[in-house]
């Protein structure tokens, strides 16, 4: 039987926010002297609300009979018992999971020994319907048609492919017998039709009886019917922490999201999104991690949230749009920030933004802290930092094992960085102690290069990238901008921005940023790229998200018989101890400025002790 989750007590009105009501499907003790709560929250909103106005489609959506939109979402908290400090700590979910423990979790319990609430909402409607997932249950619009594009890539030979990205579900189609299947060979080049007797659509998904292939672009562009309102998604994670806030569950909220989710992070402030119905702020700190320049499809008519963009997968959908910077830039005439509406409303929060290489390679990083030309650094609010995790990849990996790229994935783990980022966004929003400055690649210090201006050595069996990926000046119609209705897909495409990457030092590693002791006391070159492998097509394109971890010959008659540029392991290194010794000097420093926890030094040997055996054996 469900209840109402208490001490969550729901006032008689929509005082506070738009919760209307809170219903557990359990409670149990959790590890840490935590409990666990599982439910769901209830919502409604009121689409004459001057802060429900951007919310896309909202206005079209059914109401109830006092004039409201309702929607509802899974609820996922671990609190603890005792010894709260007051900060509730909000992953956004990407794609529905949870993840946020694993992030700042390297063998200790440091989110539940500080004592943080951690808190899920669903906010995305089409995730799949299985157990444990995080999911919004929004209101489609009844009769509401629109272009829909689903790009379709296969690492091998396939008939049958989904019209949505990865496991999502797709938006139905309102006439097969209009769509389109097209194949290309790269993102940017000429689409060929297929004919339409050589497939079909049957149940949200392509039959191809010839056979998708790898390394082409497939592409489906269909009519799509009954959308749901996406833009509640946005709104049910405003509304739930301004519903906690309001209700003494949290004094402070930090709002955390990777990759998708950092993405949505920044849509969310651009929107408007950190102003409640009321005006007041809703997060006081924000951190997207590993999310590029991007923001997403999160909040227009027929958008898929799932799909992103990268050198190599889901081009072409309105991700990397302009503006990129905190701060006011001009563009085709149109001057615009993440942080407009915010300003405006007097909401903006402390935020951080931590990208890696491969943020740089293939998420167009740079544009966050440049003029979109490239030619200059762009100013940085004293709100905000910018934090660059040199050498890594999009994800930690700490077993790599090559499978589909040309070379091993890097495995450089950054959390011991996130980590102590984490307690420095605390410290700067409980108790206003500046965290540590603001580490990013300059243009002014000659730190940001284009491709053909990278120094990177000449290390045999290595190719490398064309280019990093752009960001391209997308059209998709006089009303998508204003009113987020899409008329063309795909959609017109213009020039690309101006996106530069990190600089790199003899040995081909990154020179700026946070340059953790994996990194200033190497075993190998760590790349943010990573070529795909033969086998699976295009092996001249950068694999999504995978680095490289090219290591050093071990030897000085290996590198010299080999001809590799870069020093031997036996050249830099009298010992695997004095490696070690090595890399516990280059954890100090960043201990002294924040930028590392003292308690992790040990954990920072232990990962090189690690890599050390990895790559001498």
């Amino acid at each position: 039987m469900l209840r109402r989750l208490t001490p969550f007590a729901l006032l008689a009105s929509l005082t506070f926010a738009a919760v209307t009501r809170v219903e557990v499907t359990s409670r149990a003790d959790a590890p840490n002297n935590y409990e666990q709560i599982v439910g769901k929250v209830y919502f409604a909103v009121d689409p004459n609300l001057p802060h429900n106005k951007i919310i896309v489609d909202l206005d079209r959506a059914p109401r109830n009979a006092k004039g409201q939109v309702e929607f509802s979402s899974d609820v996922f908290i671990l609190r603890p018992k005792t010894n709260s400090n007051g900060t509730a700590l909000l992953e956004i979910s990407n794609r529905g999971g949870r993840a946020m423990t694993n992030m700042f979790d390297v063998g200790d319990q440091l989110l539940f020994d500080a004592g943080y609430t951690l808190v899920w909402v669903g906010w995305e409607f089409d995730v799949p319907d299985r157990a444990g997932i995080m999911k919004l249950y929004a209101p489609v619009l009844d009769g509401i048609t629109g272009p829909v594009r689903s790009e379709i890539l296969v690492d091998r030979k396939t008939t049958t492919v989904s019209l949505a990205d990865r496991a999502q579900i797709p938006y139905a189609v309102a006439d097969p017998s209009t769509a389109t299947l097209t194949v290309r060979d790269t993102p940017v080049g000429p689409r060929t039709p297929i004919a339409k007797d050589k497939w079909k659509i049957v149940d949200g998904k392509v039959d191809y009886p010839d056979g998708f292939e790898p390394g082409r672009v497939y592409e489906v562009v269909y009519t799509g019917k009954n959308p749901a309102v996406v833009g509640l998604g946005p709104a049910a994670i405003r509304d739930y922490i301004s519903y906690m806030k309001s209700h003494g569950e949290a004094k402070r909220a930090i709002g955390f999201g990777t990759s998708q989710s950092g993405r949505f992070l920044r849509k969310f402030l651009y929107d408007g999104f950190n102003a409640d119905e009321q005006g007041k702020k809703v997060f006081d700190g924000l951190w997207a991690h590993v999310a590029g320049a991007g923001k997403g499809s999160f909040n227009h008519r027929f958008a898929q949230p799932s799909r992103d963009g990268h050198t190599w997968m889901n081009f072409e959908y309105p991700t990397d749009l302009f503006p990129f910077t905190d701060e006011p830039e001009t563009d085709a005439g149109i001057t615009d920030s993440i942080l407009a509406r915010a300003k405006k409303d007097g909401v903006v929060p402390k935020i951080f933004y931590t990208n890696g290489s491969y943020e740089y390679w293939g998420r167009n990083a740079s544009l966050i802290h440049t003029s979109p030309d490239g030619k200059k650094d762009a100013p940085i609010p004293a709100d905000t930092r910018i934090y660059y995790l040199a050498g890594t990849q999009h994800g930690a990996n700490a077993n790599p094992v090559k499978s589909v790229t040309q070379n091993t994935p890097n495995p450089m783990d950054y959390r011991l960085a996130m980590r102590a980022l984490l307690v420095a966004m605390n410290g700067w929003i409980t108790d206003n102690a500046a965290p540590p400055d603001s580490k990013y690649p300059r243009v002014d210090k000659d730190q940001l290069v284009s491709t053909k201006a990278l120094a990177f050595p000449k290390v045999p069996g290595v190719a490398l990238p064309k280019d990093s990926y752009h960001a391209w000046k997308f059209d998709f119609g006089p009303d998508f901008r204003t009113q987020g209705i899409v008329a063309f897909e795909p959609p017109k495409v213009g020039d690309p921005f101006a996106t530069l990457i990190p600089q790199v030092d003899q040995d081909g590693n990154e020179t700026a940023g946070i340059r953790l002791p994996e990194l200033a006391v190497p075993l190998a070159t760590y790349t943010g790229w990573n070529l795909r492998d033969p086998k699976i097509g295009a092996p001249d394109q950068i694999q999504s998200m995978v680095g490289s971890f090219i290591p050093f010959p071990k030897t000085k008659a290996e590198r010299e018989s080999s001809h590799d540029p870069r020093p031997s392991i036996e050249e830099r290194y009298k010992s695997k101890d004095d490696y070690l010794n090595k890399v516990e000097s280059a954890a100090k420093p960043l201990v002294s400025q924040r930028l590392m926890l003292n308690q992790d030094v040990a954990k920072a040997k232990e990962k090189a002790a690690t890599h050390w055996d990895m790559v001498t054996k």
